[in-house]
């Protein structure tokens, strides 16, 4: 019999953390070499679990998949992997594996496989574009090399070149591997989201940001829409896992309250008005909301993709962003206190 993933798309509700890839001081030097702090990444595994989220992936755009070194990221996997797991052994942890090569991207996520991943978190090759037989194949290469790793498919538009074409997903529904999408690329919950929902039902969530996660659950309900992603989390989890427990005890005003609150705070952050501007500096201006925000120290970026390139313009915006993102935290945290007195 083959193997098959420890968990299935209907495990997967609540919230998917999205930290970044702590750094030590130097990380953004040409010649660093060892720069991930491992103190750092322990502390941050074990606080966001203690605080409530229900999953955590690694090593995306903002974990720098893309830039760092094998040994770095093997580094931070294990430590990160390891850490969860002392925890709660059944926790979801899913660290990306994305490289330019099936063979590498195969090879990684045998490993880990090896150190006990639940999963991998995987974008696609991006050095030429992959039309749909190609990206295809990829998915099912992958699948059948390492059937015991379950997959979150990273479906960013900005990132990997497109979409991911309504085709593909009907290939996704048929491995048992993928059991979540990271639906990213500045589409909200809109037209594209319905139509590729139709082709993957109830065999596994969409994940959408958390502020687009009230209006899909109105629209599909918790069975389609049971999980969010959110990188916004490494800047203090708990107005996202508030909006969580509204949808999940079905408090619609609460949830509503909260989105709203939510989008006041992500309005000056340049994400929500030109997804692709954001995507020329997304890893620099996430690390800088994440450090500023106090939560979590993650260092400076990894070269060629560095704070000191970001326009001002950007910083300020983002650093707005912060002192709102604060303001809420106060808010949610009186309103839901006397809520629960």
């Amino acid at each position: 019999m083959s193997k098959l993933p420890k968990v299935t798309g209907r495990d997967m509700r609540g919230v998917m953390s999205y930290p970044p890839t702590p750094a030590l001081p130097g990380a953004d030097e040409v010649e660093a070499q060892d720069t991930v702090d491992l103190v750092e990444t322990e502390r941050m595994i074990k606080a966001l679990m203690a605080d409530g989220v229900d999953a955590i992936a690694l090593n995306g755009t903002l974990g720098e998949m893309a830039t760092l070194t094998l040994d770095e990221w093997k580094a931070f996997a294990e430590c990160a992997v390891q850490t969860a797991h002392s925890v709660n052994p059944d926790f979801p942890i899913f660290v990306g594996a994305t490289t330019l090569s099936t063979r590498e991207t195969i090879a990684r996520t045998r490993f880990l496989s090896g150190i006990g991943a639940t999963g991998t978190l995987l974008g696609r090759p991006m050095w030429g574009e992959m039309v749909a037989p190609v990206m295809d194949k990829f998915y099912r290469d992958v699948a059948e090399a390492v059937p015991e790793m379950a997959m979150v498919v990273y479906d960013n538009t900005a990132a990997f070149g497109g979409i991911i074409p309504r085709s593909v997903y009907r290939t996704l529904i048929e491995l048992p591997q993928v059991v979540a999408v990271k639906y990213a690329g500045g589409a909200s919950v809109g037209f594209r989201y319905h139509n590729d929902m139709a082709h993957t039902g109830t065999r596994f969530p969409l994940m959408p940001i958390e502020t687009d996660w009230f209006p899909a659950w109105e629209m599909y309900g918790e069975e389609l829409v049971g999980m969010a992603w959110s990188s916004t989390t490494a800047m203090g989890p708990g107005p996202v896992l508030h909006l969580r427990d509204a949808l999940q005890q079905g408090r619609v005003e609460d949830a509503r309250w909260l989105t709203e609150r939510l989008r006041w705070a992500h309005e000056p952050f340049i994400v929500g008005q030109d997804f692709f501007e954001f995507a020329k500096y997304n890893i620099p201006l996430e690390k800088i909301r994440v450090n500023e925000a106090g939560y979590i120290h993650v260092g400076k970026s990894r070269v060629p993709y560095t704070e000191d390139l970001v326009p001002q313009k950007h910083w300020d915006s983002t650093l707005e962003h912060v002192e709102r993102y604060k303001q809420i935290i106060t808010e949610i945290e009186t309103r839901m206190g006397a809520r629960n007195k």
